[in-house]
């Protein structure tokens, strides 16, 4: 049988595009300058932060001066919640707000936050993946300094009312961050009309290069300082700056959301289909709300099997897959996202995720969609809890 190599964790991370490698290459060869330098060919480097700047400021709809860069979404998602933090605390304001099912960048960031005397709420997650404008506006109190919610979840993929909980956090006026890195580039994100203050992106995953984070901060918004050493980035973050990264990174994201309409129409179409095989398999069950996620994100959990063996035997298929974040997929602990949304643990532990991009083909959701079952049935065959199960001695959680 024939082998077909299929790439679907794209929200792990993504191919770059030709474009922005193309943009990238002059700034590792010719045009090596560092952009802190008079001299010509480090203005030509300054030159390209600023185009890189206006580029992906058009397409959040803000001003260039409003984007910083960071090396990625997890150093923006930390110094986007300790500025809020730290500017609250001056004000006598020590409470933050956030939810369950966050990326471990903003919960690790808000754990530091709560050992140093910050008094931390984690909302609920309603089964269907998505937290409400209203559970945000109950939670708030005279001492809240910051609301932060992610767009969209990385592993379920399902998309917040972002600018329906920016309107409460407005009208509180407390300020309120996102952690777009799963969203940007694969929806459209508009920072005045989301009512966001401040915003993280990765670049890696819209097809840019790893190591490059965008930070947005709305004018007149406090941000401080996670790393010293320079006047980079206006001084608010000292290092030179990786600026064929950047420019790549500016260029994957102009490309992304150009072309956001007709991709998403057609990933929505594989995705649907790939949904569809998937829960063909018996005692399967979708994780999220089927519509409000994002177009590329198909997540399952199979009763009776473990998805670390899912994985490795996908893997020797071709299929290269995840049972959740990358950056925790080396544990064992089954997924904070799936317990927060009330998956038992033992259903949690048999999680699928398959996150598709332009670059998948119809062709390649066929093979998932033909490979999977038989590997989950081989799995069963082989399990004492799927056995179990069979015989009436337990009873399955998913009917």
């Amino acid at each position: 049988m024939k082998i077909m190599k299929v790439y679907a964790d794209n929200a792990a991370t993504t191919k770059m595009s030709k474009a922005a490698v193309d943009a990238m290459l002059p700034y590792l060869y010719e045009l090596y300058g560092n952009p802190s330098s008079l001299y010509s060919l480090g203005q030509k480097s300054a030159e390209a932060l600023q185009g890189a700047r206006e580029r992906i400021a058009v397409n959040l709809n803000c001003l260039p001066s409003e984007i910083y860069f960071t090396s990625g979404g997890s150093e923006a998602d930390n110094q986007a919640v300790r500025s809020a933090a730290l500017a609250g605390e001056k004000k006598g304001k020590n409470h933050i707000i956030s939810t369950a099912f966050e990326h471990h960048a903003v919960l690790h960031t808000l754990k530091k936050l709560e050992e140093e005397g910050f008094e931390i709420t984690l909302l609920d997650v309603h089964e269907n993946g998505i937290i409400t404008s209203e559970q945000v506006k109950s939670a708030i109190r005279p001492e809240t300094c910051l609301v932060t919610v992610m767009y969209a979840n990385n592993e379920i993929g399902t998309i917040q009312p972002i600018a329906e909980i920016g309107e409460v956090c407005r009208e509180q006026k407390v300020t309120f961050h996102t952690d777009a890195v799963q969203a940007a580039g694969h929806i459209g994100v508009d920072v005045k009309r989301d009512n966001v203050d401040m915003l993280s992106m990765s670049a890696h995953k819209f097809h840019g290069p790893k190591g490059v984070g965008v930070l947005y901060v709305r004018k007149g918004v406090a941000l401080s300082n996670l790393i010293e050493g320079g006047a980079q980035e206006r001084g608010k973050r000292g290092g030179t700056e990786n600026v064929a990264g950047i420019v790549a990174a500016s260029v994957a994201f102009d490309e992304s959301c150009k072309n956001i309409e007709q991709n998403t129409a057609r990933i929505l179409k594989m995705r649907e289909r790939l949904i569809d095989g998937l829960l063909s398999v018996s005692h399967s069950i979708l994780n999220g709300d089927r519509t409000s996620r994002l177009p590329g994100n198909v997540n399952i959990c199979f009763e009776g099997i473990e998805g670390e063996s899912l994985l490795l035997l996908l893997d020797a298929k071709g299929i290269s897959g995840s049972s959740g974040s990358a950056c925790t997929s080396g544990s064992l602990d089954p997924s904070h996202v799936l317990l927060a949304i009330g998956r038992p643990h033992e259903i949690a532990h048999g999680s699928l995720r398959l996150t598709l991009s332009e670059y998948n083909t119809d062709e390649e959701v066929d093979y998932i969609i033909k490979e999977v079952p038989k590997v989950v049935e081989y799995l069963r065959s082989m399990s004492p809890i799927w056995s179990d199960l069979q015989e009436g001695k337990k009873s399955y959680v998913i009917q």
